[in-house]
């Protein structure tokens, strides 16, 4: 899962990223409002972290425009100003939480897995598919009570399948949630990712069938 962290302190943006990094989520790290606005305008993300004291552009009115064009992306706003007012601003705009600085980064973890539970998983703690279970508390993929293996590539493309159950995606779609904007988005590695997926998925009852000319599909064998 992509997530857009955008904070305009250098060094908390770095240790945010790399926390959510650690626990395996891609993360893009953005500086001001006008980039991220452009961005959530043209990449597609599961969650968006924003702080409010941006240059260009503040927090609140990235919101405001991400509203606007009717995106329902989970935002969790970064703050120093904790007046009750500030808050209930950014709520109704529509931020989905609200975390005022400082803050421990394990309460950061745990509020941006609450609101992937909510908005990707529909509320639920863990998607099955066949017998492949997900957990979204853990970030961990298991078959018959045994753990799966897989990279962070890996864990991505199949974290992206298992949220969207029977939607075909293709390669692009894919590859926007694998890569980061500092990397080179390659398709030709999604092929790559699903077949190694494909070898880790048997015997787990669920398996990735290939569409010619649309992506792939998550589907329950039999199903």
């Amino acid at each position: 899962m992509r997530i857009l962290l955008v904070e305009d302190h250098p060094q908390l943006a770095a240790s945010v990223a790399q926390a959510l990094k650690s626990a395996g989520w891609t993360v893009d790290v953005l500086h001001d409002g006008v980039a991220a606005d452009l961005a959530l305008a043209s990449e597609e993300y599961a969650l968006a972290i924003l702080d409010i004291g941006l240059p260009r552009l503040d927090g609140f009115q990235v919101l405001a425009r991400l509203r606007e064009r009717g995106k329902t992306l989970p935002v969790l706003m970064l703050t120093a100003r904790g007046e009750v007012k500030d808050r209930v601003h950014g709520l109704n705009l529509g931020a989905d939480d609200y975390l005022a600085k400082p803050f421990e980064l394990s309460e950061l973890e745990a509020r941006v897995k609450a609101l992937l539970r909510r908005s990707v998983l529909g509320g639920e703690q863990q998607q099955r598919c066949g017998q492949l279970l997900y957990d979204l508390g853990t970030r961990r993929f298991s078959a018959g009570g045994e753990s799966l293996s897989l990279t962070s590539r890996e864990q991505a493309v199949l974290e992206a399948m298992i949220a969207r159950p029977g939607r075909v995606m293709s390669k692009e779609q894919l590859a926007a949630q694998v890569f980061g904007l500092d990397e080179e988005a390659s398709t030709d590695s999604i092929e790559i990712y699903v077949h190694r997926l494909r070898k880790k998925l048997e015997g787990s009852g669920a398996r990735i069938v290939t569409f010619r000319g649309l992506g792939y599909l998550l589907e329950a064998v039999g199903g």
